[in-house]
């Protein structure tokens, strides 16, 4: 028995454009069609469905544990104008909610976070990581990968082995190993005293740690072993990405060559653009074959530049990412990151003590703010920004026929703004993490 709800009223972001006035049915933990709010003679999508009494039906039930996502079943054409997808199964129960005035757009996808509310997903417990997956769910991020951060070999090793069992259950993509192999001169916010160079052995013990859940390693390619480690992880189905490194543009284009398909961070810890000396940047951002990650916090990048960076890559080569720690839907205070130790103050985060202090320290974005700011303020369009939060990671992570968009068959991840782009809702596999409120 599956309950179908119909999304209707909104504009609804579908790979090809926006519809006005659109639909999106969910049953169960699927879309089964998304177009516009015509049903399949033609005719309006039927009206809120009602209870015993005549009253409004009842609202899903609260979000149940994530699981692996059902087979796909073959789709359909829809009449109506848009799409449809055949999902067997008794109804429970059907229902329309009216989001007139707002959008609909696909579940946001995140590369690279570390933690939230008050959590972090080095500490290598569920508990801290579900509070952190559930901060970022909250903001509509319903897909997304645990990254760690600089540590000894054996703590991040134990770190992977408890989150692979979050990957295994469905809650989290995959973990993303940022550190330790990185360059001691752009180490940011990692204790210097723990990197080292990227010995292949050394990442095939972390990859190994992870069970098959290893999805990306940032590394400096430039160090000792950094080409060899870069085949190692593309010949192993993991993603290499080019982050924290002081690689020339020369090294870089070797990188890539080698195997490297994602910029970690664009533009942080590496040297930067000169009219003489390219370096890392120009490399990534000239090759096809490389997805860049932006952090648009207004602190990480000047707006000029996230501009220069976006229209040179393009939004299928755009992955906008938070880079959050664990400060993220939290005040201002003091919080760890890894084995180091953050102040927030006006919601930037910088390493407080030793060596690196003052450093950014990561961010306290959240993938929601980083749309409206995209939006409102770096003046990208809608659907340029939706692909750069969620159809472009989702594609560098293999995962884009079940989430990224909305399209009959796949995963119901969904974010409902209002037409200010602010959050109302959030839909993960057919559940509301967020109900919107109703007018």
């Amino acid at each position: 028995m599956v309950q179908r709800t119909h999304l209707t009223g909104a504009r609804v972001v579908l790979p090809d454009g926006v519809v006005d006035n659109g639909r999106v049915t969910v049953e169960g933990t699927r879309i089964t069609a998304a177009g516009p709010a015509t049903g399949p003679t033609g005719g309006p999508v039927a009206g809120p469905a009602t209870g015993p009494a005549g009253g409004p039906a009842a609202r899903p039930a609260a979000e149940p544990a994530a699981g692996p996502a059902a087979d796909s079943a073959p789709g359909h054409a829809d009449s109506g104008g848009g799409r449809a997808f055949d999902l067997a199964g008794d109804l429970a129960g059907e229902q329309a909610l009216d989001l007139a005035g707002g959008w609909i757009v696909p579940g946001f996808v995140d590369l690279h976070v570390h933690g939230g509310g008050g959590a972090s997903f080095s500490a290598g417990t569920p508990e801290e990581a579900l509070t952190a997956i559930g901060t970022h769910r909250r903001h509509g991020t319903t897909t997304m990968l645990a990254s760690t951060v600089t540590g000894d070999l054996d703590d991040l090793a134990r770190q992977a082995a408890a989150l692979s069992e979050l990957v295994e259950q469905g809650e989290l993509a995959g973990i993303h190993f940022e550190g330790p192999f990185i360059s001691p001169h752009r180490c940011g916010a990692h204790q210097p005293s723990l990197l080292r160079a990227p010995d292949p052995a050394d990442v095939r013990k972390l990859v190994d740690a992870a069970r098959g859940t290893a999805r990306m390693m940032t590394l400096a390619p430039e160090l000792p072993g950094g080409l060899e480690s870069v085949r190692l992880l593309a010949d192993s189905g993991v993603l290499a990405a080019v982050g924290h490194t002081d690689s020339t543009y020369e090294a870089t284009l070797e990188a890539v060559e080698a195997g490297a398909t994602v910029a970690t961070h664009l533009f942080n810890a590496m040297p930067s653009l000169l009219h003489r000396a390219p370096g890392p940047v120009a490399a990534l951002l000239e090759d096809e074959r490389i997805t860049v990650e932006l952090i648009n916090d207004g602190t990480h990048l000047h707006p000029a530049v996230l501009g220069l960076a976006f229209h040179r890559a393009g939004a299928d080569r755009v992955a906008f990412i938070t880079d959050a720690m664990g400060a993220a839907g939290m005040s201002d205070g003091r919080y760890p990151l890894g084995p180091m130790e953050v102040e927030v103050k006006d919601g930037v985060a910088r390493i407080s003590d030793g060596p690196t202090a003052g450093s950014i320290a990561g961010s306290t974005l959240t993938l929601d703010r980083a749309f409206r700011r995209a939006v409102t303020i770096d003046g990208l369009g809608v659907e340029a920004a939706v692909r750069a939060l969620s159809a472009t990671p989702a594609r560098v992570l293999g995962i884009a026929d079940r989430v990224g968009s909305l399209e009959p068959g796949k995963d119901a991840d969904l974010v409902v703004l209002d037409d200010d782009f602010r959050l109302r809702g959030v839909m993960r596999r057919g559940a509301w993490v967020v109900r919107p409120e109703l007018s």
